[in-house]
């Protein structure tokens, strides 16, 4: 199936959201907003200086003119006296009478009063009054992720506790008699260490879900199914690595289909092929291929979007640019592609480098590559094409 037509698909799936808890400001970075934030002030609440300098009515420019008074930040002025300047420090109340504000760098004091330099118009060096945020205007609306700009936003118009969804619980099994945990001990001919346990756990732990670890499965119908079983009574989604392709002791998609249902299985991409979604038990499943970056690949582009919409996120699409392509494809693919690059300035331009090896079990040619490159399918590219190119360091 092609990928989009699968996501849509996918994502058609997701028909509730998290239960919401309100939670202090501090700790809601990465978390989902339940509901939309509506400002009770104005921000600035009042006409203020934008720098250090000199309040007065831009008439009375050039001077000289006296110094009446001293505004500091926090602090409030009188009503200005005609034909004089305030003394006005950055934030600080721009006092009644006062239409404009001049840097201290243009005046100089001359005899105990200040004379302007250039020109001065009405409004300027002053911030008015609403002119980041009129109160009654919705500051960040339901389902945004918060970033840390975000809680400073929030911050700005008093809140101080905001109402959020309740992280995901993703159950993460691995599957495979070769797979064993780093730190167990030597290799044994034909083991490998469980690397995909800890790329999923990282990705999981950037989308903010608790992450369930439920170990390594044997190639085994029986207690392949047991987990499964058990890691659906515990999570808001299942996630396993290996055991959904077509060898005799890939077990993991029977007995989805024996607990639940396939809604989905195998993609028209590279790398990623064999993977399946439903549900198993009623919780939703996503089986992602065994080899490593193949894992890494179908994650961020079907497991990533799925999870952030169950947790109630509005936006799933990965980060995005346009970079030259400093490679070519000669060949068209059956499949949609995606190509390990690395990203580089040069002339003002992104180009876009192909690491060597592409194999789907190189896990090397994800974590040494900035991006993913898209190459569509049936698409030949030479060098010097423009491709949409997948940052991988903007995945939270």
């Amino acid at each position: 199936m092609p990928l989009d037509e699968a996501l849509e698909r996918v994502l058609a799936s997701v028909s509730t959201t998290p239960d919401t808890v309100e939670i202090p400001l501090l700790q809601a970075v990465g978390r989902v907003l339940a509901q939309a934030v509506v400002a009770a002030i104005d921000v600035p609440g009042e006409d203020n200086s934008a720098m250090d300098g000199y309040a007065l009515r831009a008439a009375d420019s050039p001077g000289p003119l006296p110094v009446s008074q001293r505004i500091a930040a926090g602090t409030t002025g009188v009503a200005l006296e005609s034909g004089s300047v305030a003394r006005i420090f950055t934030g600080a109340p721009v006092p009644p009478g006062a239409d404009s504000v001049v840097m201290q760098e243009n005046c100089t004091e001359r005899a105990g009063a200040i004379v302007i330099q250039g020109e001065v118009h009405p409004g300027q060096n002053i911030r008015r009054r609403g002119q980041d945020i009129r109160a009654g205007e919705v500051v960040l609306q339901a389902g945004r992720r918060l970033r840390p700009q975000d809680l400073g936003l929030l911050a700005s118009v008093g809140c101080a506790k905001v109402q959020v969804y309740r992280p995901l619980k993703v159950a993460v099994l691995s599957t495979g008699d070769e797979l064993v945990e780093p730190g167990a001990g030597q290799l044994e001919p034909g083991q490998l260490y469980n690397s995909n346990r800890f790329t999923l756990a990282g990705l999981l732990a950037r989308l903010g879900v608790e992450f369930i670890d439920c170990g390594i499965v044997p190639d085994d119908p029986e207690a392949t199914r047991e987990a499964l079983a058990s890691a659906a009574r515990e999570a808001d989604c299942v996630i396993t690595s290996g055991g959904v392709s077509v060898g005799e002791e890939d077990h993991v998609k029977a007995q989805v289909e024996s607990l639940g249902r396939l809604d989905l299985w195998k993609l028209a991409i590279k790398p990623g092929k064999p993977l399946a979604f439903g549900a198993v038990a009623g919780t939703p499943f996503i089986g992602l291929p065994g080899n490593p970056t193949s894992v890494f690949a179908t994650f961020c582009l079907v497991a990533r979007p799925f999870l952030l919409k169950l947790q109630g996120a509005r936006e799933l699409e990965l980060p995005a640019l346009s970079a030259q392509a400093a490679f070519s494809v000669p060949r068209a693919g059956a499949r949609r592609d995606h190509l390990r690059v690395s990203l580089q300035r040069s002339n003002g331009r992104l180009i876009a480098r192909r690491y060597g090896n592409q194999s789907s079990g190189v896990l090397s040619s994800v974590s040494h590559s900035d991006a993913l490159a898209v190459i569509p399918a049936g698409a030949v590219i030479e060098e010097g094409d423009e491709v949409q190119v997948l940052l991988l360091d903007l995945l939270a």
